[in-house]
């Protein structure tokens, strides 16, 4: 078959023992215009996959001659841009998050719903599409332009290329990290890369609905199944249909509401409040959560079966501490999502800022540059401005060499870098006063930076207001 013939029409290898199950799935198929293949165990499989090229296989768990997890891993190594589904016997949730841990693409449970089925093989199709289209891009450059997640750091990189390749998957994923270090992005940033990026994108907070509610705002309701239903109304899940719904402080789900959210998933249907029919969805699951997921099932606060259900893969955002290179690049990119048109960050307060510890992360450093906006002059943003409030990360300003000496113009001659007076055989002659006379340029320079404010000056200087006020009476350091 030539290329082309292969692109106007799609193949689909079917891996099934059971021949009357093979021959639906070839007429389901082929009905939907594609050319269909058909193995009865993994050696008939390899032979066709070693001869051409499919834009999916799908491949029953049980065989003859072995597993389909088997084939899942072959096809992942050998044939990393074909998408592979497995079929699961029924009841057997296990085996279908095994295999999506594995690797698979996604499942359909036995007996066979050919309108799931269908939706399966729409959706490895269209992923096969997204992947064609993004390939020169990817080529180019790991960073795509309208990424969603700002940082050249080595652990946004690794996020990224982990992003790229479960957006290639249909298996549910949890994003782990602390508060405010971007994991609502990371879900957009998978979605938009998916095949779904053309269907609905729905965030949603677990934390912030009421638990007499939450049934009806997952599933929805129909018109009079409680009062104040007046109509019928569509929930979370009808919302997202066709694309991802993402549950945030998925944690914070009461239990009565875990079990209903398992069987949602589970069974990939939902039934709305008052109605007597499940409903199918074709939904992807991700959620999230600031909390320790699998000490909350041992603590008994969280489902253990949901848990295995939603934690088939994990993506883990590192804080922003974790990555201080990167805040060049966020603090650009916040003042420009501010409206900040020519406002700059000076120097200094880019230095200040990488030496923060940001216990909010990311949202915290877009408060502190909101803030920031209000007192700036010059169209400059200045360390006085920031008006940081925590600890620094440099627990003193003696331990290193801080670039407030180049900042302010003084009488007296630079600083000498500790590193380079330690290398020197011209040591001073006592080292009390040397080290006095370095706190004391410090501490003045701050004074003059932030214009005598001592709790700024603080600050700027990693340490507290009353340390500051003793060394200063210490030394005898003049406004």
């Amino acid at each position: 078959m030539s290329a082309t013939s292969a692109t106007a029409c799609p193949r689909i290898l079917v891996v099934d023992d059971e021949a009357h199950l093979r021959e639906l799935l070839e007429i389901t198929l082929i009905k939907m215009g594609l050319d269909v293949d058909s193995a009865e165990n993994i050696s008939h499989a390899r032979s066709y996959l070693a001869q051409k090229t499919y834009s999916l296989v799908l491949t029953d768990m049980r065989l003859p001659d072995g597993s389909g997890m088997e084939l899942v891993a072959e096809v992942n190594a050998l044939y990393k841009t074909t998408p592979i589904a497995v079929i699961t016997a029924f009841g057997s949730a296990d085996n279908a998050v095994v295999a999506l841990k594995a690797g698979a693409f996604d499942y359909v449970s036995k007996p066979v719903a050919l309108d799931q089925l269908r939706k399966l093989v729409r959706s490895a199709l269209d992923m096969n599409e997204v992947a064609l289209k993004a390939q020169p891009m990817t080529e180019v450059t790991p960073i795509i332009p309208d990424s969603f997640l700002i940082g050249r750091s080595a652990g946004m990189q690794a996020v990224r290329e982990q992003i790229g390749r479960l957006a290639r998957s249909m298996a549910p994923v949890i994003i782990t990290g602390e508060s405010g270090s971007g994991k609502e992005l990371a879900a957009r940033e998978i979605h938009f890369r998916s095949a779904r990026a053309n269907k609905p994108f729905i965030a949603v907070n677990c934390g912030a609905i009421p638990e007499t509610l939450m049934e009806a705002e997952f599933f929805g309701y129909r018109k009079g199944a409680f009062t104040g239903a007046a109509d019928d109304r569509e929930g979370f899940f009808q919302a997202a249909n066709g694309g991802t719904l993402m549950l945030d402080e998925v944690a914070d789900l009461p239990l009565a509401m875990q079990v209903k959210l398992l069987r949602a998933i589970q069974e990939r249907s939902i039934r709305k409040v008052g109605a007597t029919i499940e409903e199918a969805v074709d939904v992807r699951i991700i959620s999230a959560t600031h909390q320790n997921l699998s000490k909350c099932v041992a603590e008994g606060r969280f489902r253990q079966d949901l848990y295995y259900r939603l934690n088939v893969i994990e993506l883990h955002l590192p804080p922003l501490r974790e990555r201080l290179e990167d805040i060049a690049d966020l603090s650009a990119a916040i003042l420009n999502k501010l409206g900040a048109d020519g406002i700059r960050i000076s120097d200094a307060a880019l230095y200040a800022l990488s030496g923060y510890d940001f216990p909010g992360n990311v949202r915290e450093l877009e408060n502190i540059l909101e803030r920031a906006l209000a007192f700036a002059n010059d169209s400059c943003i200045q360390v006085v401005d920031l008006a940081m409030r925590g600890t620094q990360k440099i627990a003193h300003p003696l331990l290193e060499v801080s670039p407030i000496a180049t900042l302010v113009p003084a009488e007296s001659a630079p600083l000498p870098p500790i590193a380079s007076l330690l290398s020197s055989t011209d040591l001073p002659c006592s080292l009390p006063a040397f080290l006095e006379s370095v706190e004391t340029e410090m501490i003045r320079r701050a004074l003059l930076q932030t214009n005598n404010n001592r709790t700024q000056a603080a600050e700027l200087l990693g340490i507290s207001f009353r340390q500051l006020r003793y060394q200063i009476q210490k030394l005898k350091i003049q406004d």
